[in-house]
């Protein structure tokens, strides 16, 4: 049984370490002009528009995000 282990421990090391090796790669200039896209950005837009609908509910009275302004109270 300790050999079976030991074997099984030692190829889940090695595909691992195998795996990191094969993951790294070097960008060619022609492909950095992507890493600047819309894309690329981690927060989703969609998600921060919700997000934002949601505190300009909540916060009316600020009026400071663009777009609505203005006091929950009705006045302008």
């Amino acid at each position: 049984m300790k050999i079976y282990r030991t074997i099984f421990l030692s190829m889940v090391t090695a595909v691992s370490i195998i795996s990191m090796f094969s993951a790294c790669s070097s960008v060619k200039p022609y492909q950095k002009n992507r890493i600047n896209d819309a894309d690329m950005i981690l927060s989703a837009r969609k998600s921060q528009k919700f997000e934002q609908s949601f505190q300009l509910y909540r916060e009316g009275a600020s009026g400071a995000n663009g777009g609505k302004s203005g006091g929950g109270c009705g006045c302008n």
